[in-house]
């Protein structure tokens, strides 16, 4: 962290917070890191807090540097969610300063240690991703929930009803996921992207899953695992690869022409949002549509017969 940076930082958390709203006079200020988590935090809360994500669409949380009004506006909030196991690195040391003055939840933490993923290169880490696999994401939506409950501890039994709401969405959505997908045929089920976001993914819907990248976007993708991601397109037959909405999609492209080179066709079987949802105001700029379009983007392009529109026809066409 810069010295300047650092003196924005220590300056505003020296601030005393007395100009924060009392709950009972207005909604609760929620700042979540991600749109993964605000969508939760929203779905749970309702109009009892003005929930704001730092991260947008296209954003990449691994390389993410607060900004000075991001400072200010999390250090005047009533709780921040983060999703933690280092997916917003950039950002720890302030989220660590900041839970001495207010609370700071890191969600996906929740997930239990012997259901995490490690890394051969993320030493002493755990892969962040949880979102990937709906079933696993339940556990950071049950954190979100009894997050707002300890800062709003009089509205506790509308979040649990909320939350209760939100999670057989969730279930549902897994449901779909595990029919849509289990119509891949099983020579196909493997999907290459653009760095290591989806092997909870995989784990839970039982797909091979390689990265070009690994887990965090910072990684740098040697030749060498291009050139061996380009032996594995060709000797495995993939048809199809995929790039996502908050990686660049360069090394993707370089994957395509090494293949050619060798004389198979690769194309790109689609846009997938990994580390951020869609534009806010759409059915992908939520969670659900988020996962129900990729699991149907990546079952068409491998060959299985979707519905068209998803799980609940509110996919975008050619979405």
């Amino acid at each position: 962290m810069s010295l300047h940076r650092r003196h924005v930082l220590t300056g505003l958390l020296a601030t005393p917070l007395l100009a924060r709203p009392g709950f009972a006079a207005a909604p609760a200020s929620v700042i979540a890191t991600t749109g993964m988590i605000a969508d939760a935090a929203r779905a749970i809360a309702g109009d009892l807090a003005d929930v704001r994500a730092l991260m947008g669409p296209g954003v990449d949380p691994h390389g993410y540097r607060q900004t000075r009004s991001d400072i200010a506006a999390m250090a005047r909030a009533d709780l921040v969610l983060a999703n933690g196991l280092y997916l917003e690195a950039q950002l720890e040391e302030f989220l660590t300063g900041l839970a001495q003055r207010l609370p700071v939840r890191l969600v996906a933490e929740a997930l239990p240690e012997d259901m995490r993923l490690s890394h051969a290169d993320y030493a002493g880490r755990y892969d962040p991703h949880i979102w990937m696999a709906p079933p696993l994401w339940r556990y950071a939506v049950e954190a979100t929930r009894d997050a707002l409950s300890e800062v709003r501890p009089d509205h506790a039994e509308t979040f649990a009803a909320n939350a209760v709401h939100y999670l057989a969405q969730i279930d549902a959505l897994n449901t779909y996921a595990q029919e849509t997908l289990g119509k891949v045929p099983e020579s196909a089920r493997i999907l290459v992207t653009a760095h290591d976001a989806f092997r909870y993914f995989g784990r839970s819907y039982d797909f091979e899953v390689e990265g070009i990248q690994g887990i965090s976007t910072e990684s740098e993708a040697g030749l060498q695992r291009i050139g061996a991601l380009v032996d594995l397109l060709v000797e495995r037959g993939i048809k199809a690869v995929f790039v996502e909405s908050s990686v660049s999609d360069r090394n993707m492209r370089a994957l395509i022409e090494g293949a050619a080179a060798q004389g198979h066709e690769v194309r790109i079987g689609g846009e997938l949002f990994s580390d951020a949802m869609g534009e806010p105001g759409t059915y992908e700029g939520t969670y659900i549509g988020m996962i129900d379009h990729n699991v149907t983007t990546i079952a068409a392009a491998l060959g299985a017969d979707v519905p068209e529109g998803g799980m609940a026809g509110k996919l975008k066409a050619g979405g």
